[in-house]
């Protein structure tokens, strides 16, 4: 056994005194090609003796940074941040030589302009709720763009896109883009080539594009029972009503539906009611379908008073209508397609969020209307608004009479002289009311009078005979519990139907304070109705006469 271990001694000792091989000093490469997104590189150092690795680039560094003897080294580069190509040199340095070096090149491509999506085409339905209307595209880019959408998508595609962050230079970054779709109302294919446009007049390697393509509308028969049905599930539907119409049922029998039970249009729907829903968007589209329709009640969005909504242009193209109803809808804005409604002889805004009366609505676009039901638009209630500093609060906020706007919208209402009903009670209005003598409306006559509610005079009241006639077919007229203040004009306080209007109840009423801080009221307000009935003795409404008389 000793004599083993002397031998191999023997042998480690010989091997030990054997020297290395002289080795000519260098490395392997003379030029290393990197891409834009950097990475790692290898190449090989001969020495026979120690090295160093230096290299003033800071986007550069070698592993090991040293050594002794021949070894295989690595080249690791980071993400280039410039558009450019860069170039760096790496030098290996002998430690036994100060004049024994090599240098090579670590040449680096710069980013080039691109704008990548990482899908090119998008597949929507025809049909989906509110908030599953819309999809995300990751675009991931290095220059900015804007979204080009094609000419007449704009009517069904909308978008919101992210901002680029291009704080890593030419190194692309991600953002989203956000699209937003409509339903489709029509059985035809609809496609959209999205261009996304470098906002840079720069050569672009790579600039993709999304194909969005919405499938096509399942057809609704027109003019027939079966397309009423239809129409009417399919406005359910978008409204997103809390109820449902039971579609085991004949239509005949649905809840807030009425046919036509005899002429052209029998077994059509007359009337429908469509009552608690929840909707963001404008009347849907399928209502105009329902052509035989005489009568629409859409009543009761869900938290309508945080809405500003318009009524959509669908709704317009019904002109037989003769009755609607949209009520705390959310509306701030009738569409212009409104005046084709001129058929219309009622129509009920109430409860929605209206900041000035629409100027759509005067007696020339709407001939037949003898009723306009306008309460309740506040969005909510604000008892002092001179402590109030919003501006979004509905009621007619925007109409304060003592603006030339304001009270132009106000007596374009007053001299349109078909309505039977004018309500505007509890809203925002302010201001005090017009006398209207200025404003070429015709005096009462006494053969009006004697026709009126006036029955038995002999001959005209000389305190009426300069008075403006002023809502001279109105049977109900309240405008009680706005802000209304200063004097009540005599149009008013001599009108032959001032005690069926029950003034003190829808008239003289107001409450709170007005911008200004005044409490409202009027400053003329009768304590009693004696003195209009001394001006028409024997009316019937008069409370001192008795039956005998």
């Amino acid at each position: 056994m000793k004599k083993i271990f002397i031998i191999a001694m023997l042998a480690v000792a010989a091997v030990s005194c054997i020297q290395e091989p002289d080795v000519d000093f260098g490395v392997d490469e003379k030029t290393i090609l990197v891409g834009a997104a950097g990475g790692e590189r290898t190449f090989n150092v001969s020495s026979s003796g120690s090295w160093v690795a230096m290299t003033e680039s800071p986007w550069i560094s070698v592993s090991p940074a040293n050594g002794r003897g021949s070894q295989q080294c690595s080249i690791i580069v980071d993400s280039t941040l410039v558009y450019d190509q860069r170039t760096g040199v790496v030098r290996i340095q002998s430690l036994d030589d100060s004049d024994d070096k090599m240098d090579f090149e670590v040449i680096q491509e710069g980013f080039e302009y691109q704008i990548v999506l990482k899908e090119s085409r998008k597949d929507v339905a025809d049909y989906a709720g509110f908030n599953d209307r819309k999809f995300k595209v990751k675009v991931k880019a290095n220059v900015d763009f804007d979204v080009v959408l094609p000419e007449g998508s704009a009517n069904w595609l909308s978008y919101t896109k992210s901002t680029l962050n291009l704080d890593r230079g030419s190194r692309p970054r991600e953002s989203v883009v956000t699209f937003e779709w409509r339903v489709n109302s029509r059985d035809v294919e609809r496609v959209a080539d999205v261009v996304f446009q470098p906002k840079e007049d720069v050569q672009m390697s790579k600039q993709d594009g999304l194909k969005i393509v919405q499938k096509a509308a399942l057809p609704i028969p027109e003019n027939t029972p079966a397309g009423d049905s239809l129409a009417i599930l399919a406005v359910s539907r978008a409204l997103g009503s809390f109820t449902e119409f039971d579609t085991s049922e004949k239509m005949e029998y649905w809840t807030n539906v009425k046919l036509w039970k005899s002429g052209p249009n029998k077994g059509r729907v007359k009337y429908v009611q469509f009552f608690m829903f929840k909707t963001q968007e404008v009347i849907p589209f399928e209502i105009q379908y329902l052509t035989a329709a005489e009568e629409i009640v859409i009543y009761s969005n869900a938290n309508h008073f945080l809405r500003s909504l318009d009524t959509g242009e669908h709704i317009t193209k019904l002109t037989n209508l003769k009755r609607l109803t949209i009520g705390a809808y959310g509306l701030t804005s009738l569409h212009p397609d409104f005046v084709n409604l001129k058929n219309l002889e009622y129509l009920d805004l109430s409860s929605n969020c209206f900041q000035s009366l629409p100027d759509i609505l005067c007696k020339e676009n709407f001939p037949n209307l003898h009723a306009l039901v306008m309460n309740a638009n506040q969005r909510n209630t604000v008892y002092d608004l001179s402590n109030d500093t919003r501006d979004n609060i509905g009621g007619f906020i925007d109409d304060d009479l003592n603006t030339e706007s304001g009270m132009r919208a106000f007596k374009k209402i007053l001299t349109w002289d078909n309505l039977d009903t004018l309500r505007l009670s509890v809203n925002y209005l302010q201001g005090e009311l017009p006398d209207m003598t200025e404003d070429g409306l015709p005096v009462w006559t006494f053969e009006e009078l004697k026709d009126s509610l006036a029955v038995g005079l002999t001959e005209l009241p000389v305190e009426l005979r300069n008075v403006p006639k002023v809502l001279p077919n109105t049977k109900f007229f309240a405008i009680n519990f706005n802000r209304f203040t200063g004097r009540l004009p005599e149009w008013i306080l001599k009108h032959p139907k001032l005690d069926v209007w029950a003034p003190y109840s829808l008239i003289f009423s107001q409450e709170g304070k007005t911008r200004d801080g005044r409490n409202a009221g009027f400053s003329n307000e009768p304590t009693s109705l004696d003195e209009y009935y001394q001006l028409y003795p024997n009316k019937k409404y008069n409370p001192n006469k008795t039956d005998s008389e």
